[in-house]
């Protein structure tokens, strides 16, 4: 596949309509529990890749200098009104399949809820391991095929795939889950060490997210996180691996 389809969220109102008002305090407030735990603290220039409209952006503020990547142009320009024209962040417009950067430049990068429309996972990996440094942390973040309600519906035949397979799933148009084992796979092949698991939004029930508040919440899903060093069952998991 030499050029695989784009996921374009151009003219999106993503950020509102999704994050903002789609319910997801829990789910925003577990992501960030995971990356506190598992980025590196200060840095000199990290790539953040779909960055979107910059909800996670201000999580990185010990990096000198962040570059904010996005296909979308429309996303960009909602992260530069949210973060500002700081020289503190350089906003690019770019296709993670065809990365504009010089080999070895980031000592960090980020790719959170981007890994799920890649259609080509390998290569979009293959692209951002070039650009990193040698010794450089990358967390990445999947759309977890072996999650339990999938499993359980496998089992009770609710649906016809099988969670335990390693190829990726496309349950909807250019949106992809991917089995845990797959993503080590392709980590390794490509000169990755996997340094830390976390699994992440286990209570993504609605009546649980109704009835408990989301801080709270997202506190017992910290306390778990960890146990993804041995086992994921979550729909979202978190990967630390280092070059």
């Amino acid at each position: 596949m030499t050029n695989p389809p784009i996921c374009n969220y151009e003219g999106s109102d993503y950020q509102q309509a999704f994050w903002e008002q789609g319910g997801r305090a829990y789910e925003d407030q577990a992501e960030a529990i995971a990356l506190k735990k598992l980025l590196s603290k200060s840095g000199k220039l990290m790539l953040e890749l779909g960055a979107g409209a910059g909800r996670n952006t201000p999580r990185y503020a010990g990096f000198e200098r962040i570059v904010v990547l996005d296909y979308s142009t429309t996303q960009l320009a909602q992260a530069q009104e949210r973060l500002g024209k700081s020289d503190k962040y350089i906003y690019v417009a770019a296709d993670v399949y065809r990365l504009p950067f010089l080999k070895g430049i980031f000592d960090s990068a980020t790719m959170i809820r981007v890994l799920h429309h890649m259609a080509d996972a390998p290569k979009a990996l293959s692209q951002i391991r070039k650009v990193l440094q040698p010794n450089a942390i990358f967390i990445l973040e999947f759309a977890n095929k072996l999650n339990l309600k999938s499993i359980l519906r496998y089992l009770f035949r609710r649906q016809t795939w099988s969670p335990f397979t390693l190829e990726p799933v496309e349950f909807v148009k250019l949106n992809f889950d991917f089995h845990p084992q797959a993503i080590r796979n392709w980590l390794g092949e490509l000169g990755f060490s996997i340094e830390k698991i976390r699994t992440v939004s286990h209570f993504r029930l609605g009546l649980l997210k109704r009835i408990i508040p989301a801080k709270l919440l997202a506190w017992f899903d910290g306390l778990i996180q960890p146990t993804g060093a041995f086992i994921q069952l979550s729909p979202s998991v978190f990967v630390k691996a280092k070059t």
